[in-house]
């Protein structure tokens, strides 16, 4: 990763996790440690990054209470030891139905401190009947119910997961709450992400000028199913600055508070946003 002057490098992990959570998480560490030594200071894990496993059910066994458990203490141990922000994918954290959990992605800082939790709002409940493919994540697993938005030192980071994607009236919301960046942890299928991905991360950089830093699950995994890849990283005029189509591995870029202001002040588009009436 080269760093250039006044910039911030940030990167995102991908992986093909699988349903031994031993071997995801050292795979994590392996990857953590690698962009950390690129020099990245903010760094992003995929959705689930923990554990994919052979039904939607067994994210169930290994979910933890909100504070406590091991995949959260991971997160915190690998920010403090690397010195680094890091956004924790999602883990499976307990809600009060005994049968689902939250999709939660945590923000833990460089001494290993939980800044923030977000839990995905929304949920891939679809069918893709040409290609045999259905998708049932709300029998398993709770909506979250709000958006976050957090200071952290490299500008108003604001975090959503997957699906989320597709909701521009999220990331609307978010923008209104000052976000300047943001982290998308992900495990897009291989049949939407060939459609859609590279569009719609596009399109959420441009059209609300901000960085974006998308994490991917990307590959093929012991349960059979195959998602998408190509993890980017991606300016807030749309230049994709690093990406990784297919396997494990890091895609890293530089972060500029200055060109993120250039390109807010150059075609103010935010400020030109109206709410038009109707009858």
């Amino acid at each position: 990763m080269q760093n250039q002057p006044d910039t911030i490098p940030v990167a995102a992990i991908q992986m093909a996790s699988g349903p031994n959570v031993a071997a995801n998480l050292s795979e994590a560490a392996r990857l953590i440690a690698e962009a950390a030594s690129g020099g990245a200071r903010l760094v992003v894990l995929p959705e689930n990054f923990a554990l994919m496993g052979m039904s939607e059910a067994d994210k169930l066994a290994v979910a933890e209470e909100d504070g406590r458990g091991p995949l959260q203490a991971f997160l915190s141990e690998q920010a403090a030891r690397h010195r680094i922000w890091l956004v924790g994918g999602t883990i499976p954290v307990a809600s009060e139905d005994p049968g689902r959990v939250f999709g939660a992605s945590l923000l833990f800082n460089d001494l290993g401190e939980r800044e923030a939790r977000y839990d995905k709002i929304h949920l891939f409940d679809v069918q893709l009947p040409d290609e045999g493919e259905s998708y049932h994540e709300s029998e398993t697993t709770a909506p979250g119910d709000r958006t976050v938005v957090v200071n952290t030192p490299f500008g108003r980071l604001g975090i959503a997961v997957c699906y989320d994607l597709r909701f521009p009236e999220q990331f609307r919301g978010m923008l209104d709450q000052g976000m300047e960046l943001l982290a998308l942890p992900a495990a897009f299928t291989a049949i939407t992400g060939r459609a859609h991905w590279e569009a719609l991360i596009r399109a959420r950089a441009i059209e609300n000028q901000i960085y974006l830093i998308a994490a991917a699950q990307g590959g093929f995994h012991v349960n059979g199913r195959e998602t998408h890849g190509d993890s980017m990283v991606v300016d807030p005029w749309g230049h994709i600055l690093d990406r990784l189509p297919k396997g494990t591995g890091v895609v890293s870029g530089p972060l500029s508070p200055e060109h993120l202001a250039s390109i807010r002040r150059s075609f103010p588009t935010l400020s030109h946003r109206r709410t038009p009436g109707g009858r």
